[in-house]
């Protein structure tokens, strides 16, 4: 058993933060989403357990965001990720992501956002947000039923 010379809070910040997006999809999964509340999730595509399609994978090669409203079916919750089914061109493809793919969740409703670290650096850990903007970030129509969102109106801006 290897011990620990320092405690890493940021780590532990961000496992705290990554639960709140797998309750949050849990009550989408048991009850539906109430009322206006929607999710949007951006992910790395690239990540070694993300299973999209070839499709979807050229399309967005690194990261991709999903939204999570009316036209979403079979919402799975699991230890480690998430499964969904969403429409595509008019083709319904299921969606497997895992958890730590997760790089951004919102919910526009409640004004309310998680931004999470992709690398191992300790300056960009997972920190809460709330979500300050008047209105909905810029939505790209994408073929078919889903809908690819630019979230540039939730990111920070570093300066």
């Amino acid at each position: 058993m290897e011990f620990l010379t320092e405690i890493n809070y940021d780590k532990l910040i961000e496992k705290s933060l990554k639960n709140v997006v797998v309750e949050a999809l849990k009550i989408a999964q048991n009850q539906g989403l109430p009322g206006e509340h929607h999710y949007y999730i951006t992910f790395q595509t690239n990540h070694p357990q993300t299973k999209i399609s070839d499709y979807l994978k050229s399309q967005y090669p690194e990261e991709m965001t999903i939204v999570l409203q009316h036209q979403f079916s079979n919402l799975t919750v699991n230890a480690s990720s998430f499964s969904v089914d969403l429409s595509f061109g008019g083709i319904q493809q299921t969606l497997v992501i895992p958890f730590d793919a997760i790089t951004y969740f919102a919910d526009p409703h409640a004004k309310f956002g998680l931004s999470f670290s992709t690398s191992d650096e300790e300056s960009s850990f997972a920190q809460e947000e709330q979500v300050a903007q008047e209105k909905e970030p810029e939505v790209k129509k994408a073929s078919g039923a889903a809908t690819v969102v630019s979230i540039d109106a939730f990111r920070k801006k570093n300066k």
